[in-house]
């Protein structure tokens, strides 16, 4: 109820006036958190928890359902555009106090028969009872209690720990899973559900009065209605069960489109009134056929970033993890070298690893429009010199040649320089990676229209019209590539962002064992007077 009716708008989470003095009431906290660990909405929060929260403190939080001294319930809700998470947190000395008298008095899980006096006590002092249950469900001891119930099915604790404010007592519930005993210490339950103060609740409950009123209203017209429109409101209703089971392309059978529609193709008189309605009957239908489409492919791509992330990951942490046991096993004596390599290629695979990470930070933030340029008018000659000269200089790319022929004119565009150099090293690695030694890679530019094309073509090996057609998609590795496939997949299609982000486009012409270009379409800027 409380994330329900809990209303997020502007990056703001806003919590209804009778849900807030409930929770406050009850002595709970309650905080909405977006998906950076920012609170965005909260109710009634100890100094000691904070506004923010880590990775760490989330995943703590999901594993243990406690933080600090507070025990949490927790919701995540991805139906939104931005995921949201929902914490409940409350002190639960029931179940501390519980804790405490299973230490104190009991020994292989029973109670210890010369400390049931104190037991008593300590129970009369709390107005509570308790009862011991064997991992059968069976009664063992009953303290302060009548022991009228000899026996517990399963679902009987189950839902004394979900549907409390069923019962006149609280049942908070210990279980040794070592010994197979249950202690359940039974207090009087003076909360409230919280859903009493539902918005839900009040206009279900609204809702029901209104429409007790309607049908008072309207029960003597309602035979004749029934004569007039119950023919075709079966009709929908057959079409909304074969929606209910995912046949959305069959809107009318056969014989219903018979009783709807004449020869001519009009809509027969009993049903002219809803002809409109089964006009937008047949769009919905088509709508929730393309939304089922997206959806499943949504799920495809999902998983396809799962494997590729475990794929990329599985390497380098199989060698990281064979030279830790290697280290650690103490059987081989290293000399200084060998120590050496070692701690380079763990280097290499952290830095990779971490590379890795941060290409698929950037690519969903590209993906939900998160990243924001910060555009200046630029001379593309000047940008692309200093992004070759780069590559040029770079030592540890080997064997490969560049070559830059600009246009005669001194073109401008309006590009966030970080951003758009990211773009071009991810072009240019790809180049690299994907083609063998004596590859020479050329980066011209030219004018058409109010647009610069800037080329990226290398002599290499080319691509079949498969790999064209997938090579801007997360995770696509080509099949006719080298033996180096190692990287995250994402260069290419974080190059399509960027570029469409500078509000360009990207193509690709490429023939097999003949090279590949790749062309970036940016807007020139409006002003080409330099500055």
């Amino acid at each position: 109820m409380l994330t329900t009716d809990t209303v997020i708008e502007n990056g703001k989470a806003t919590i209804p006036k009778d849900l807030t003095k409930e929770i406050k009431s009850e002595n709970l906290w309650y905080q909405v958190v977006n998906k950076k660990g920012d609170v965005i909405g909260e109710v009634n929060t100890p100094k000691n928890i904070p506004k923010h929260y880590t990775i760490n403190q989330l995943l703590d939080i999901e594993k243990q359902k406690k933080f600090r001294d507070y025990h949490i319930v927790t919701e995540l809700d991805t139906f939104l555009v931005q995921p949201t998470y929902y914490i409940l947190g409350y002190k639960n000395e029931l179940k501390d106090q519980l804790y405490d008298l299973y230490k104190n008095y009991s020994q292989g899980g029973l109670p210890i028969t010369e400390k049931v006096p104190q037991l008593e006590k300590q129970l009369l002092s709390k107005d509570a009872s308790l009862q011991v249950i064997n991992n059968q469900g069976k009664v063992i001891s009953s303290f302060r209690m009548p022991k009228t119930k000899q026996q517990y099915e399963p679902l009987d604790i189950i839902s004394r720990k979900i549907e409390k404010d069923k019962y006149e007592s609280t049942a908070t519930i210990f279980h040794d899973s070592k010994k197979n005993y249950s202690w359940i210490f039974h207090t009087p339950n003076k909360h409230q559900t919280i859903s009493d103060y539902s918005i839900i609740r009040k206009l279900v409950i609204g809702a029901v009065v209104v429409t007790a009123s309607v049908l008072l209203a309207t029960i003597s017209i309602s035979i004749w209605n029934a004569f007039r429109y119950g023919g075709p409101l079966l009709l929908f209703t057959s079409w909304l069960g074969r929606m209910g089971s995912g046949n959305y392309s069959e809107v009318l059978t056969e014989k219903e489109r018979k009783r709807v529609f004449r020869k001519n193709g009009k809509v027969r008189f009993q049903y002219r009134l809803y002809s409109e309605v089964i006009t937008a009957f047949y769009e919905m239908a088509e709508q929730l056929s393309l939304a089922e489409k997206e959806r499943k492919q949504l799920e495809t791509t999902r998983e396809e970033w799962m494997t590729g992330i475990s794929h990329d990951l599985r390497t380098p942490i199989s060698t990281i993890q064979g030279y830790g046991h290697m280290l650690e096993s103490g059987h081989y004596n290293w000399d200084e070298e060998e120590l050496k390599e070692i701690g380079q290629t763990l280097r290499d695979k952290s830095e990779y690893m971490v590379g890795l990470v941060e290409d698929f930070s950037l690519a969903f933030k590209l993906k939900n429009n998160v990243v924001v340029l910060e555009t200046k008018k630029v001379d593309v000659h000047q940008l692309l010199q200093h992004i070759v000269l780069k590559f040029v200089n770079d030592r540890t790319i080997k064997n490969v040649q560049f070559s830059y022929v600009p246009v005669h004119l001194q073109p401008f565009i309006q590009a966030d320089t970080r951003w758009f150099e990211r773009m071009v090293d991810n072009l240019f690695f790809n180049a690299i990676k994907h083609n063998p030694d004596n590859t020479t890679i050329t980066i011209s530019t030219a004018i058409k229209n109010d647009h610069i094309l800037i080329m990226i073509q290398d002599d290499g090996i080319g691509m079949d019209e498969e790999t064209q057609k997938n090579l801007f998609d997360r995770y696509y590795r080509g099949t006719n590539t080298t033996e180096k496939t190692e990287g995250a997949g994402l260069g290419m299609s974080i190059a399509k962002a960027i570029c469409e982000l500078h509000k360009g486009h990207i193509e690709v012409k490429s023939t097999l064992h003949q090279g590949t270009a790749i062309i970036l379409h940016i807007p020139l800027s409006t002003n080409q007077q330099p500055d």
